[in-house]
């Protein structure tokens, strides 16, 4: 017999293939259930409900975003190319599970998960600007954070490095402030 942690991974990894198939919402725990080979009440001594499975699927997201914001913060000083990056590659490594995200918003939105999102944007902007940036210094911060995200994901084929430089010179430049700006 499987360790429980191995049967919780199976549970979320077929639920992750239910959930691209037919969304959360229309996905019951039975059907996740049956996928597997188990019964429902064997799936609930993992999982008390189906929000609670969503939940564990991306707390690992949830759990990375808040250390890489938290170690930012704790900086003396913020070198804005270097949290660029960062936050670059925090995201490309949680494509997969940015993708379910937006693709499940409002469930995600109902279990608060959007909000987290939304307040390390702000959290970031006031590294970059401080506690109070100006309507042109939050929608930069907006259009930088925001845009960076967006090209890990709707690049999924180019390789990594350059990637990730035309990423960061992009969003250097809408912040306006890296002193590199687009050069190398």
């Amino acid at each position: 017999m499987p360790k429980p942690s191995d049967t919780k991974q199976r549970i979320q990894m077929v639920a992750r293939e239910l959930f691209a198939e037919k969304g959360v919402q229309k996905t019951s725990l039975q059907e996740i259930a049956n996928r597997l080979g188990i019964t429902k009440p064997a799936l609930y001594y993992h999982f008390a409900s189906r929000e609670d499975l969503v939940r564990s699927i991306v707390q690992p997201l949830i759990d990375d975003g808040e250390a890489f914001v938290s170690q930012q913060e704790a900086l003396d000083e913020v070198e804005p190319r270097a949290l660029l990056e960062g936050y670059f590659d925090f995201h490309h490594r949680h494509r997969d599970g940015i993708v379910f995200v937006l693709t499940e918003l409002t469930t995600l939105t109902e279990l608060g998960l959007t909000e987290t999102v939304l307040t390390w944007r702000e959290r970031l902007a006031t590294l970059l600007f401080g506690p109070e940036p100006t309507l042109d210094q939050a929608t930069r911060a907006a259009l930088a954070l925001g845009g960076l995200q967006d090209c890990t994901i709707q690049f999924p084929h180019v390789p990594t490095e350059p990637l990730r430089k035309a990423t960061v010179d992009a969003a250097c430049a809408a912040l306006g402030l890296c002193e590199d700006g687009l050069a190398g």
